[in-house]
């Protein structure tokens, strides 16, 4: 018998509904509490991912939720294009690897890896963007918060969970990762006050080497 049969065929479509309806990925504890008591959740998600397996919208998991996406295969054959109105500055681009790579993770860490101050600004708006959030406090002086990625974050890069990150050599190789650049090179701390914004509207600066000449002040370093 198969899975599709072992499951209540109205919850079934009741899930089905649920997550094609949702603007955002559905964990299993919404779907839980969505459906009726005696709803299988388990065994009803997979149902329906074995329902859409190898059709053009495929059920995927992302964290701890589920949602529907375009098969990978066909997405080249789309050609859907939009209109991006803000790309990520090196600093913002910077910032948000640390996090993912080194979460949970404070301000303070935040900036001695990259050997720069942090503006308030880059914190802000990628948490506004829905890609970091708060993971809890450090137990040391002042209670410093703590900083990891969201299922937003996998989801906008189509990760199923951190696993997917891709190594420090992969990212070499892509050209996402400088030699010089402030991740690799914990130890720089001749980078300057960061002004930057954490959007500007040049191309994405990650993949370009650290210029120790950019003309501002290391980390530490007061004004002549």
């Amino acid at each position: 018998m198969s899975e599709e049969q072992q499951v209540d065929p109205q919850h079934l479509r009741l899930l089905e509904a649920l997550i094609f309806a949702s603007a955002d990925p559905v964990p299993e504890k919404v779907m839980a509490d969505r459906l009726p008591d005696d709803a299988d959740i388990p065994a009803l998600v997979s149902a329906l991912r074995a329902l859409y397996e190898g059709r053009g919208v495929e059920l995927r998991k992302v964290g701890a939720a589920w949602a529907f996406r375009t098969a990978e295969d066909l997405g080249p054959m789309l050609n859907v294009e939009r209109t991006v109105s803000r790309k990520l500055s090196r600093a913002a681009m910077e910032t948000m690897a640390i996090v993912a790579y080194h979460q949970p993770v404070t301000r303070a860490e935040i900036e001695e890896i990259r050997g720069v101050s942090l503006s308030k600004g880059t914190i802000d708006n990628l948490f506004e963007a829905g890609w970091i959030k708060p993971k809890g406090r450090r137990r040391t002086p002042g209670r410093p918060v703590t900083w990891g990625t969201t299922e937003g974050f996998l989801d906008q890069f189509g990760l199923e969970n951190l696993d997917g990150l891709p190594g420090l050599e992969e990212l070499k190789a892509a050209g996402l990762l400088d030699k010089r650049a402030a991740i690799a090179n914990i130890g720089n701390a001749g980078r300057a006050d960061e002004h930057d914004d954490v959007f500007d509207d040049g191309e994405p600066l990650m993949a370009e080497p650290l210029d120790p000449d950019d003309g501002e002040e290391p980390l530490g370093a007061s004004p002549d």
